[in-house]
């Protein structure tokens, strides 16, 4: 990962282990980045959420394989949701908004095949499974 990424994020107010998870880098990367951008340590215990985003950045865990598991609570056993400002919001959801700068139309499901992945770049709404249907019919 880029250290001009790193560097965005510092600025931007994230913590360490935030930044490390959601650049799947070591805190230690992160800590030096820090230190040569002469930025004073980060203050431990966690932080506000500002945005729904944010949130999920800290419950977001990338995997091995590429994948991205949720590590927080499930709404009703299957969704992986969070809460920010008193609302409940779908990880599927903020995921695919991060990645697609939009709100999703209908459903977002994972289109990776991977059950319960919520990689931002691997989530689909309804909007997209009709475009891929639209093109190449219902022989996926």
């Amino acid at each position: 990962m880029s250290r001009a990424a790193i560097e965005q994020l510092l600025h931007a107010g994230y913590g360490d282990r935030t930044i490390a998870r959601r650049l799947a880098v070591s805190i230690g990367t992160v800590r030096r980045t820090r230190t040569l951008l002469r930025l004073p340590a980060g203050r431990p215990g966690p932080k506000a959420a500002g945005t729904p985003a944010d949130v999920f950045w800290t419950r977001a865990r990338h995997t091995d394989s590429g994948h991205m598991e949720w590590t927080g609570t499930a709404h009703r056993g299957t969704t992986p949701s969070l809460r920010h400002g008193g609302n409940r919001y779908s990880a599927y959801r903020v995921a695919f908004t991060i990645a697609h700068g939009r709100a999703p139309v209908g459903r977002v499901e994972p289109g990776c095949g991977h059950p319960g992945c919520i990689h931002p770049q691997h989530v689909e709404d309804r909007a997209m499974r009709d475009q891929y249907t639209a093109i190449f019919g219902d022989a996926a």
